[in-house]
């Protein structure tokens, strides 16, 4: 899209499914005010690295592995009870963390969506890896001679990208 395109992305999308945040305070508003009928999915890895980041050192690998349980389950419903039996594992020591964790109702959002695509959208590792690639490309280049080269070159990288990942179509999606 040129800077000239009197369209924003925006009034172009006819339909936006699903939104992957890292969970951000007010990210769910934010986004139904735009689109209203989108759903949202909190990054699973990124609760996991809140839960590490509040836990003690010596629970942590214990207290990751219940947790990898709720998002690694077949369906909802046994997605639901790995959350129960993580909760009741682990309230009495860290009643806080796992109130903030069973209170976000983005958690599970993504059992709403086919079984093929699942892996693919309970975290945000697709885009961050994209980001780590554009992290690296541009330490490569020593620097570049003005904003407007950054600026092609970025776009170049977003173009592949999209080019790559528009045209691939998840099983279970028509």
């Amino acid at each position: 899209m040129g800077r000239n395109d009197s369209k924003s992305t925006s009034e172009r999308l006819e339909q936006v499914l699903l939104f992957i945040s890292d969970g951000l305070p007010g990210m769910t508003d934010a986004i139904h005010r735009v689109y209203p009928k989108a759903k949202h999915q909190v990054c699973c890895v990124h609760v996991a690295c809140n839960i590490a980041s509040k836990v003690r050192v010596k629970d942590c690998p214990a207290i990751l592995d219940d947790f990898k349980n709720v998002y690694q389950v077949k369906g909802r419903d046994e997605a639901v009870n790995a959350l129960n039996t993580f909760q009741e594992k682990w309230k009495k020591v860290y009643l806080r963390v796992i109130d903030t964790v069973i209170s976000n109702a983005q958690l599970l959002t993504f059992y709403d969506f086919p079984t093929s695509i699942r892996r693919g959208i309970y975290s945000t590792n697709l885009i961050e890896a994209f980001n780590k690639e554009i992290k690296r490309y541009v330490k490569r280049k020593e620097q570049f001679p003005n904003e407007d080269a950054l600026e092609r070159f970025l776009v170049t990288q977003f173009l592949d990208y999209n080019q790559k990942f528009g045209i691939r179509c998840h099983r279970g999606f028509d």
